[in-house]
């Protein structure tokens, strides 16, 4: 076969580099192989290859001046000019480097390829690989890192994988996270792991005091951790030395690091080296500080082919993979220096365990030899050169299968990241188990799941916490409920029954999909395993807590409920004087609670009562118990009384109709709100009452008769005041606090405004009543008012006039587009101290530059400047659906749940036809808010409600 390799550059130091020519090596041996590397950074490549092996540069940036590297005329000044002309066919986000000579010299040689198989390295190449190589040309895409922790370079895996003939991957856990994505668009997908290269191989007698880590000298790979943890180690073993290999940007610091740290004779930083495989024979622990983004690191293969056992943290997928904890290796918590540390203090003190541990390492290292998986690459190629003829139309069909469901335009329906990899004793058989006996489980996020359309997160944490209560209960092991003001629930079982509790999940759970992080100080996750396991996994022995979970995933894979839902178990320890007891997380109490004070009491949770302590009965000052409302404001734009009424006042102002509402970025319709009210039904269940003011209309879906909606009309809203009907936004909102029964305090919702995840009231209000504003970045211009203004900007111009006349201040900013945290009194203040101007707007039946804006700064600068309100910190996004350049903005929203809010803006400058934006927006909501809520007609939920 004639199998071609595509990267960006061959001759430079890094992973996916050692791990392409290690195959294009290996394979050069039965086939004829071509590495083509899209740039050439170097006059020398720092991996040799076999001379077999054909090397092609595309671009030459080691003169001067870019230039192809093929022989040309063209002058100097001319590929200057493409060079710093950006590319066409590779967005920045997907890949930096690309510009518009790389894209030309690209283009020439995939159209020419001659050859059976190209293999691409990154996304960016997989998208050019799928476009620009000939028809007959197998395309297979190698993924080196873990896409599901990708950002903007991962894009062009939604718009390219179902046009590929096979999809490689290096764990389980991004296959899994491939198939919840694409489901029956995914092309071929293989787990493939890296290999370790044949030959002669030293091996550690362990006996040397080194501690060796291997990596770019990179933010991610937190070289910085090493080098301080280590700074524990050598205070209890001086004789040890931590050896750091590697060259990068931040080799200097690195350097400084270590001799601030007065650690000149411990830690040596070496920098890159062509012959680690004999410096990983001269240590005795391997060590891996990355961050989240590693796949599956050569560098532990090595280390383990070497027989030098590892310490890593447990990141969410690579180390897992590779290491078993506590049998040649230990994982430890991300980013936790101390327990790194003590992990690897731990294997520099027990020589005993060292070498068991070494042993066991060069038992794992077995499963990643070259020749075995280099088998399994050639099997595949072959295959699929075999098929590709006839499988054209079944590439054609999953592409436009994936296209109708992501509207083809930059969004794509992905599937959540996931969490760690669950290890355990006999855990794949334990799983098989539970399978066996559960019908109906799926493999979702590489765990057993149900699968549910019904449950919102609260209800997933309480049948947690109801599950592992159930379990004490019928145990007879005593516990009793620390109150939270997250979404998660607690429960507190004394130190000594730790065994027996863990014994009575293992055995309740033998048979049910329940999955348990093991917690220690301040909660950190040491571990995942199955409930099953607990028993027998050294992990949960030494845990300080549990966090036990059933995995809950949507039909649709976009909605995944876990660990954050989990119930926590802790087993508090006694303080030093025994006199308290340390929380294995902080509590509403602080980080101890007295022993005297834990005098027994009863705290009821969804009518069923718990035992607690009686501290936990009490209302603490720090929570808000006040009732807090919500107000949407909603128009049907499409509503023909309301388009004819709005005509009407148009045409007695000589101004064009309007042929449809539609038509009107800010009156479209596309069911916001329902997705709005799902997510206060998903995020926010301490919502007292929802009031949604309209033009005498009502979503034909809504349940009018949920007894905490409440359909409000303009004429109820505006009485005797203002002008009736008005189709201006700012003469609604001054109204609002007119509604009758409305709380106090309420938030303010557009219909576009959406939670994105669990949010408690103090987002929006402090305990004593405060309202918290969100300043925007965006500055109003310091310009007085002018006819070219958008209203919006007129009307904050106004707001900034009125606010400086009543306490000669200026403000600068206007609001993020988020909830508004608002109250009546405020509002009703408002009437009395701008009474003009709110009448003027009120009246103005279409929007206008003299204008104010009540909710969105008049009411929160007014109440910030009389102490009513202060500003607060919410994370939010806003995205204008009408710029598809903003569209993978939503993939990494639905993929992260990040936010605790976002806005979906439909702006008057849309790019798209509103067909096509239609079915992003639906398809995004959609996916991000599968679970139908009580307040819609028919819905499970709403079923549930009513029959309740």
């Amino acid at each position: 076969m004639k199998i071609t390799f595509l990267l960006n550059t061959a001759d430079a130091l890094g992973g996916t580099e050692r791990a392409i020519l290690t195959q294009a090596d290996y394979l050069a041996r039965r086939h004829d192989v071509e590495v083509i590397s899209v740039f050439r950074t170097s006059d020398t490549s720092f991996f040799a290859i076999d001379e077999r092996v054909r090397r092609r540069y595309l671009v030459d940036l080691t003169g001067p001046t870019p230039r192809p590297h093929r022989a040309t005329s063209v002058d100097d000044a001319s590929y200057v000019a493409l060079a710093n002309s950006a590319s066409r066919l590779i967005p920045k986000p997907w890949e930096r480097q690309f510009n518009r000579l790389a894209d030309l010299e690209v283009e020439r040689a995939l159209r020419s390829l001659d050859t059976d198989v190209l293999v691409s390295s990154s996304p960016a190449l997989m998208s050019l690989a799928t476009t620009l190589a000939p028809p007959g040309v197998v395309t297979v895409h190698q993924e080196h890192r873990p896409s599901q922790l990708r950002g903007g370079t991962g894009q062009p895996l939604f718009q390219m994988s179902p046009r590929l003939d096979a999809l490689v991957v290096l764990t389980d856990r991004t296959r899994d996270w491939f198939v919840d994505t694409f489901g029956t668009s995914c092309p071929r997908l293989e787990v493939i792991p890296n290999s370790i290269p044949d030959g002669y191989r030293p091996r550690s007698d362990l006996r040397n005091p080194v501690v060796a880590i291997a990596g770019r000298m990179v933010p991610e790979k937190r070289i910085d951790h090493a080098i301080r943890a280590f700074g524990k180690v050598a205070a209890a073993h001086p004789d040890w030395t931590l050896r750091v290999y590697g060259d990068g940007p931040l080799l200097p610091e690195m350097r400084r690091l270590a001799s601030d740290l007065g650690l000149h004779d411990n830690v040596q930083v070496l920098g890159a080296t062509d012959r680690m495989t004999e410096e990983w024979s001269k240590a005795s622990v391997a060590l891996l500080s990355s961050r989240d983004g590693e796949a599956l690191p050569l560098v532990l293969l090595e280390a383990f082919a070497a027989g030098v056992p590892a310490v890593s943290y447990d990141i969410q997928t690579g180390p897992a993979e590779i290491i078993t904890h506590g049998v040649d290796g230990l994982l430890v918590s991300s980013g936790d220096e101390d327990q790194l540390a003590q992990a690897l203090i731990r294997l520099v003190a027990d020589d005993e365990l060292r070498r068991s541990f070494g042993a066991n390492a060069l038992v794992a290292a077995e499963r990643y030899r070259i020749g075995p998986i280099m088998q399994r690459w050639e099997n595949l190629f072959a295959e699929l050169v075999a098929e590709h003829a006839g499988t054209e139309q079944l590439r054609a069909d999953r592409l436009a299968t994936w296209l109708a469901r992501a509207g083809g335009s930059g969004f794509a329906p992905a599937a959540p990241r996931p969490s760690h990899v669950a290890t355990g004793p006999d855990l794949e058989s334990l799983e098989q188990q539970v399978d066996e006996a559960v019908p109906g489980l799926v493999r979702s996020g590489g765990r057993l799941s149900v699968v549910a359309d019904d449950l919102t997160p609260a209800d997933a944490a309480y049948a947690n916490f109801t599950a592992v209560v159930d379990v004490l209960e019928r145990s007879g092991i005593p516990y009793w409920v620390a109150r939270d003001p997250g979404v998660r629930h607690r429960v507190v079982v004394a130190l000594e029954q730790q065994e027996a509790t863990l014994s009575a999940l293992a055995a309740a759970f033998a048979k049910a999909p329940y999955y348990v992080e093991t917690l220690t100080t301040d909660a950190k996750v040491t571990g995942v395993t199955l409930a099953a396991c607990l028993a027998t996994e050294p992990r949960a022995a030494d845990a300080r807590g549990l966090r036990v979970f059933r995995p809950i995933v949507s039909t649709s894979r976009t909605l995944r409920y876990g660990p954050a839902l989990g119930c926590d178990v802790e087993f508090w320890v006694p303080s030093a004087e025994g006199d308290a007891l340390i929380a294995t997380r902080r509590t509403l109490l602080g980080n101890s609670v007295p022993v005297a004070a834990m005098a027994p009491a009863v705290l009821t949770v969804r009518d069923r009562q718990h035992p607690t302590i009686e501290p936990f009965t009490q209302r603490l000052v720090s929570e808000v118990d006040f009732p807090v409302d919500v107000v949407y404001t909603w128009v049907d734009g499409s509503d023909p009384t309301w388009v004819a009424d709005k005509n009407s006042l148009l045409a007695s102002l000589g101004r064009a109709p309007v042929e449809a509402a539609g038509s009107t970025a800010r009156f479209r319709d596309r069911e916001e709100l329902r997705y709005s009210l799902r997510s206060i039904d998903m995020y926010a269940p301490w919502v007292r009452n929802i009031y949604l003011v309209t033009a005498g209309q009502s979503p034909s879906w809504l349940d009018t008769d949920h007894p905490r909606i409440t359909v409000v009309d303009h004429r109820d809203l505006f009485g005797s005041r203002g002008a009736l009907p008005t189709f201006n936004s700012h003469a609604i909102e001054s109204q609002l606090h007119h509604i009758d029964g409305l709380a106090e305090h309420f938030l303010y919702f557009n219909d576009d405004f959406f939670l994105g995840r669990p949010v408690g009231p103090t987002l929006f209000f402090r305990s004593n009543g405060l309202s918290q504003f969100f300043l925007s970045p965006t500055s109003i211009p310091m310009l007085e008012v002018s006819a070219d203004d958008d209203f919006n900007f007129s009307a904050a111009k106004n707001n900034r006039r009125l606010i400086r006349q009543a306490f000669d201040a200026t403000l600068t900013h206007g609001l993020l587009h988020a909830p508004y945290a608002m109250r009546r009194s405020v509002a009703y203040d408002l009437d009395k101290a701008f009474a003009c101007e709110i009448d003027r707007t009120a009246a103005s039946r279409l929007r206008d530059h003299a204008d104010v804006s009540v909710a969105s700064s008049l009411h929160h600068y007014y109440g910030y400047l009389t102490g009513r309100s202060v500003q607060g910190g919410i994370r939010v996004s806003y995205v204008n659906t009408g710029d598809p350049s903003e569209h993978p903005q939503l993939t990494q929203i639905l993929i992260t749940r990040g936010y605790d809010a976002f806005c979906l803006n439909d702006t008057h400058h849309g790019q798209l036809d509103e067909a096509e934006q239609n079915r992003i927006v639906a398809g995004f909501l959609e996916s991000y808010f599968p679970v139908a809520s009580q307040f819609e007609r028919g819905s499970r939920r709403n079923r549930a409600h009513r029959y309740a």
